[in-house]
């Protein structure tokens, strides 16, 4: 369950893919190094991405400000081991013999950073159980 590289490659959807879905890949992308391949994507993109989602990811030292909202593609999905939604329903097209999550998230849309930072550290919670699952520190 792995690309060419031998990595496991993540697809993080969220409905406009300017929160939920990029936290969680820059939290993916800082805390598994190069051992995962990360992919984020909206089935309806924002124009930009949330600057509380920003603000809150800057707080942990992470910089998500040159991030942008991609549109969900059928090979983005085709070409990921692990799909994992966030409040998007029905909209994530679905391939067989792929893993699929669904994260229950607030959405961060409209909200300040007050309200974004326990979405952030929840989102960090869940993603340090995925990577304990698919791309484990090698131990000495």
């Amino acid at each position: 369950m792995a690309d060419s590289s031998g990595k496991p490659s993540v697809l993080f959807v969220c409905v406009h893919n300017a929160g939920r879905s990029q936290m969680a890949a820059a939290w993916l992308t800082h805390l598994a190094g190069d051992r995962v391949e990360v992919r984020s994507a909206g089935s309806n993109p924002g124009a930009a991405v949330n600057p509380a989602a920003v603000e809150a990811m800057a707080e942990v030292g992470i910089d998500i400000s040159a991030e942008t909202p991609k549109t969900l593609t059928i090979d983005a999905v085709r070409e990921s081991d692990v799909c994992i939604t966030m409040g998007c329903g029905d909209t994530c097209p679905v391939f067989p013999g792929k893993r699929y999550l669904d994260w229950k998230l607030d959405d961060p849309a409209g909200q300040g950073v007050e309200a974004v930072r326990p979405i952030r550290d929840e989102i960090k919670t869940l993603i340090e159980g995925l990577i304990e699952e698919i791309a484990p520190e090698a131990t000495a």
